[in-house]
Protein backbone atom coordinates (compact mmCIF):
# COMPACT_ATOMS: atom_id res chain seq x y z
CA UNK A 1 0.00 0.00 0.00
CA UNK A 2 2.85 2.16 0.65
CA UNK A 3 4.48 2.05 -2.92
CA UNK A 4 1.03 2.35 -4.32
CA UNK A 5 0.25 5.58 -2.36
CA UNK A 6 3.76 6.66 -3.27
CA UNK A 7 3.39 5.65 -6.88
CA UNK A 8 0.11 7.67 -7.10
CA UNK A 9 1.26 10.72 -5.42
CA UNK A 10 3.82 10.99 -8.62
CA UNK A 11 1.21 12.49 -10.57
CA UNK A 12 0.29 15.06 -8.52
CA UNK A 13 3.62 16.73 -8.00
CA UNK A 14 5.58 18.00 -10.82
CA UNK A 15 6.13 16.88 -13.70
CA UNK A 16 3.75 14.03 -13.16
CA UNK A 17 1.46 16.51 -13.00
CA UNK A 18 1.76 18.37 -16.12
CA UNK A 19 2.05 14.55 -18.01
CA UNK A 20 -1.78 13.74 -16.76
CA UNK A 21 -2.07 17.60 -17.85
CA UNK A 22 -1.02 17.62 -21.38
CA UNK A 23 -2.53 13.85 -21.52
CA UNK A 24 -5.87 15.49 -21.37
CA UNK A 25 -5.01 17.99 -23.37
CA UNK A 26 -3.99 15.86 -26.47
CA UNK A 27 -7.51 14.10 -25.60
CA UNK A 28 -9.74 16.95 -25.70
CA UNK A 29 -7.60 17.93 -29.18
CA UNK A 30 -8.51 14.80 -30.67
CA UNK A 31 -12.47 15.14 -29.22
CA UNK A 32 -12.76 18.14 -31.26
CA UNK A 33 -11.01 17.00 -34.91
CA UNK A 34 -7.25 17.94 -34.12
CA UNK A 35 -5.82 14.39 -34.81
CA UNK A 36 -2.37 15.89 -35.88
CA UNK A 37 -2.19 18.04 -32.91
CA UNK A 38 -3.52 15.68 -30.45
CA UNK A 39 -0.81 13.17 -32.02
CA UNK A 40 2.32 15.47 -31.48
CA UNK A 41 1.38 16.21 -28.41
CA UNK A 42 0.90 13.10 -27.08
CA UNK A 43 4.11 11.76 -28.64
CA UNK A 44 5.83 14.82 -26.91
CA UNK A 45 3.87 13.97 -23.29
CA UNK A 46 4.85 10.56 -23.58
CA UNK A 47 8.99 10.97 -23.84
CA UNK A 48 8.49 13.12 -21.33
CA UNK A 49 7.32 10.66 -19.34
CA UNK A 50 9.90 7.97 -20.08
CA UNK A 51 12.76 10.64 -19.47
CA UNK A 52 10.96 10.80 -16.00
CA UNK A 53 10.97 7.58 -14.97
CA UNK A 54 13.50 6.04 -12.56
CA UNK A 55 13.92 2.86 -14.48
CA UNK A 56 15.08 4.59 -17.58
CA UNK A 57 17.60 7.28 -15.64
CA UNK A 58 18.79 4.02 -13.54
CA UNK A 59 20.28 2.33 -16.90
CA UNK A 60 20.94 5.33 -18.55
CA UNK A 61 22.77 6.49 -15.46
CA UNK A 62 24.11 3.00 -14.99
CA UNK A 63 25.52 2.15 -18.42
CA UNK A 64 27.86 4.99 -18.04
CA UNK A 65 28.66 4.08 -14.31
CA UNK A 66 29.44 0.51 -15.83
CA UNK A 67 31.93 1.33 -18.31
CA UNK A 68 35.26 1.39 -15.10
CA UNK A 69 35.11 -1.05 -12.22
CA UNK A 70 37.42 0.16 -9.62
CA UNK A 71 40.60 -2.05 -9.42
CA UNK A 72 40.65 -4.71 -6.11
CA UNK A 73 44.55 -3.75 -5.64
CA UNK A 74 45.21 0.12 -6.31
CA UNK A 75 48.58 1.45 -7.18
CA UNK A 76 49.80 4.71 -8.08
CA UNK A 77 51.96 7.42 -6.97
CA UNK A 78 49.64 10.12 -6.68
CA UNK A 79 45.89 10.40 -6.36
CA UNK A 80 43.63 13.14 -8.75
CA UNK A 81 40.45 13.98 -7.34
CA UNK A 82 38.31 16.07 -9.67
CA UNK A 83 35.82 18.86 -8.18
CA UNK A 84 31.81 18.84 -8.82
CA UNK A 85 30.52 22.06 -6.81
CA UNK A 86 30.86 23.97 -3.96
CA UNK A 87 29.19 26.64 -2.00
CA UNK A 88 31.10 30.14 -1.85
CA UNK A 89 30.05 31.73 1.79
CA UNK A 90 27.85 28.73 3.83
CA UNK A 91 29.30 27.88 7.19
CA UNK A 92 31.69 24.84 7.55
CA UNK A 93 33.32 23.14 10.84
CA UNK A 94 36.40 24.61 10.19
CA UNK A 95 36.08 27.62 7.40
CA UNK A 96 33.47 28.84 5.26
CA UNK A 97 32.26 26.77 2.26
CA UNK A 98 31.28 23.44 1.69
CA UNK A 99 32.07 21.09 -0.74
CA UNK A 100 28.17 19.54 -2.49
CA UNK A 101 27.00 16.36 -2.34
CA UNK A 102 28.70 14.92 -5.54
CA UNK A 103 32.49 15.96 -4.91
CA UNK A 104 32.35 15.48 -1.35
CA UNK A 105 31.50 11.92 -2.14
CA UNK A 106 34.59 11.97 -4.17
CA UNK A 107 36.93 13.38 -1.65
CA UNK A 108 36.13 10.49 0.33
CA UNK A 109 37.11 8.07 -1.61
CA UNK A 110 40.47 10.01 -2.37
CA UNK A 111 40.62 9.85 1.61
CA UNK A 112 40.18 6.41 1.87
CA UNK A 113 42.45 5.82 -1.06
CA UNK A 114 45.68 7.83 0.57
CA UNK A 115 45.47 6.42 3.61
CA UNK A 116 46.13 2.83 2.12
CA UNK A 117 49.12 4.36 -0.76
CA UNK A 118 50.27 7.22 1.52
CA UNK A 119 50.61 9.43 -1.94
CA UNK A 120 49.93 12.68 -2.87
CA UNK A 121 46.30 13.80 -3.17
CA UNK A 122 45.92 16.32 -6.24
CA UNK A 123 42.49 18.34 -5.77
CA UNK A 124 41.43 19.60 -8.84
CA UNK A 125 38.94 22.43 -9.37
CA UNK A 126 38.76 26.55 -9.10
CA UNK A 127 35.76 28.45 -8.84
CA UNK A 128 33.72 28.01 -11.76
CA UNK A 129 31.03 30.66 -10.81
CA UNK A 130 31.19 34.26 -9.05
CA UNK A 131 28.62 32.53 -6.57
CA UNK A 132 30.70 29.53 -6.10
CA UNK A 133 32.98 28.59 -3.48
CA UNK A 134 37.34 27.48 -4.92
CA UNK A 135 36.63 24.04 -4.97
CA UNK A 136 40.59 22.71 -4.65
CA UNK A 137 40.72 25.31 -1.54
CA UNK A 138 37.99 23.62 0.50
CA UNK A 139 38.71 20.50 -0.57
CA UNK A 140 42.07 21.16 1.12
CA UNK A 141 40.93 22.63 4.21
CA UNK A 142 38.95 19.48 4.39
CA UNK A 143 41.18 16.74 3.71
CA UNK A 144 43.73 18.20 6.69
CA UNK A 145 40.42 18.32 9.29
CA UNK A 146 40.34 14.34 7.83
CA UNK A 147 43.94 13.95 8.88
CA UNK A 148 45.38 14.24 5.47
CA UNK A 149 49.35 16.32 6.24
CA UNK A 150 49.63 19.47 4.07
CA UNK A 151 52.54 18.26 2.36
CA UNK A 152 50.49 15.40 0.49
CA UNK A 153 48.28 17.74 -0.71
CA UNK A 154 48.95 19.29 -4.02
CA UNK A 155 46.20 22.33 -5.12
CA UNK A 156 44.83 22.86 -8.61
CA UNK A 157 43.02 26.16 -8.45
CA UNK A 158 42.40 27.15 -11.50
CA UNK A 159 40.29 25.00 -13.76
CA UNK A 160 36.71 25.26 -14.73
CA UNK A 161 36.27 22.24 -16.59
CA UNK A 162 37.21 19.08 -16.99
CA UNK A 163 39.58 19.72 -19.73
CA UNK A 164 41.02 22.04 -18.05
CA UNK A 165 41.47 19.66 -14.56
CA UNK A 166 43.76 17.49 -17.47
CA UNK A 167 45.14 19.64 -18.73
CA UNK A 168 46.43 21.63 -15.14
CA UNK A 169 47.02 18.66 -13.55
CA UNK A 170 49.21 17.04 -16.06
CA UNK A 171 51.56 20.45 -15.37
CA UNK A 172 51.54 19.46 -11.71
CA UNK A 173 52.47 15.87 -12.09
CA UNK A 174 54.90 16.76 -14.52
CA UNK A 175 56.47 19.10 -11.79
CA UNK A 176 56.17 16.72 -9.12
CA UNK A 177 57.67 13.42 -11.13
CA UNK A 178 54.73 11.60 -10.32
CA UNK A 179 53.97 9.05 -13.57
CA UNK A 180 50.91 6.96 -12.28
CA UNK A 181 48.11 8.59 -10.92
CA UNK A 182 44.53 7.35 -9.75
CA UNK A 183 41.91 9.26 -10.95
CA UNK A 184 38.76 9.75 -8.91
CA UNK A 185 35.42 11.14 -9.97
CA UNK A 186 31.97 10.06 -10.82
CA UNK A 187 31.33 6.89 -11.94
CA UNK A 188 29.14 8.65 -14.55
CA UNK A 189 31.84 11.52 -15.32
CA UNK A 190 35.11 8.61 -15.24
CA UNK A 191 34.45 8.07 -19.51
CA UNK A 192 34.89 11.11 -20.20
CA UNK A 193 37.17 12.49 -18.05
CA UNK A 194 39.55 9.64 -19.00
CA UNK A 195 39.53 10.87 -22.45
CA UNK A 196 40.50 14.43 -21.47
CA UNK A 197 43.26 12.74 -19.36
CA UNK A 198 44.14 11.14 -22.17
CA UNK A 199 44.12 13.95 -24.63
CA UNK A 200 46.47 15.68 -22.09
CA UNK A 201 48.48 13.01 -22.38
CA UNK A 202 48.38 11.72 -19.11
CA UNK A 203 47.52 8.02 -18.44
CA UNK A 204 45.40 7.39 -15.57
CA UNK A 205 44.20 4.19 -13.64
CA UNK A 206 40.77 5.09 -13.12
CA UNK A 207 38.90 5.13 -9.49
CA UNK A 208 35.22 5.41 -10.04
CA UNK A 209 32.99 7.02 -7.04
CA UNK A 210 30.16 8.63 -5.83
CA UNK A 211 27.60 6.10 -7.94
CA UNK A 212 24.09 6.96 -8.10
CA UNK A 213 22.92 3.62 -9.16
CA UNK A 214 23.32 0.05 -8.31
CA UNK A 215 25.33 -2.82 -10.80
CA UNK A 216 22.28 -4.71 -11.26
CA UNK A 217 19.20 -3.33 -12.35
CA UNK A 218 16.34 -4.55 -10.11
CA UNK A 219 12.53 -3.96 -11.89
CA UNK A 220 10.10 -2.41 -9.30
CA UNK A 221 6.33 -0.65 -10.77
CA UNK A 222 7.19 2.42 -8.67
CA UNK A 223 9.96 3.17 -11.30
CA UNK A 224 7.62 3.59 -13.69
CA UNK A 225 6.40 6.86 -11.30
CA UNK A 226 7.90 9.77 -13.06
CA UNK A 227 9.64 12.12 -10.67
CA UNK A 228 11.80 15.16 -10.87
CA UNK A 229 14.99 13.51 -9.52
CA UNK A 230 14.96 11.04 -12.29
CA UNK A 231 14.01 13.93 -14.88
CA UNK A 232 17.55 15.06 -13.87
CA UNK A 233 19.40 11.98 -13.73
CA UNK A 234 18.41 11.22 -17.30
CA UNK A 235 19.47 14.83 -17.68
CA UNK A 236 22.46 14.54 -16.65
CA UNK A 237 23.07 11.08 -17.97
CA UNK A 238 22.46 12.61 -21.37
CA UNK A 239 24.27 15.24 -21.33
CA UNK A 240 27.42 13.46 -19.63
CA UNK A 241 27.12 11.91 -23.55
CA UNK A 242 26.88 14.68 -25.53
CA UNK A 243 30.39 16.09 -23.88
CA UNK A 244 31.89 12.89 -24.40
CA UNK A 245 30.85 13.35 -27.98
CA UNK A 246 31.98 16.92 -28.03
CA UNK A 247 35.06 16.25 -26.20
CA UNK A 248 36.19 13.11 -28.07
CA UNK A 249 35.65 14.14 -31.76
CA UNK A 250 35.97 18.46 -31.44
CA UNK A 251 38.37 18.15 -28.42
CA UNK A 252 36.22 20.53 -26.63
Amino acid sequence: MIYLLKFGASFILPPGIFIVMFMLLARCCYKKGKSRIAGTIFIITFLLYVLSTGWVAENLVGNLENIYNPPAYPTGDAIIMLGGGATLDRPDVTGVGELRSVPANRLLTAVRLQKILHVPIIVSGGQVYEDSGKEAVIAKRVLMDLGVPENKILVEDKSLNTKQNAVYSAKILQEHCLEEPLLVTSAFHMRRAVLNFKQAGVAVTPYPADYFSNKEHVFHYNKLAPSAAALADTEMALQENLRYIVAKYLKF
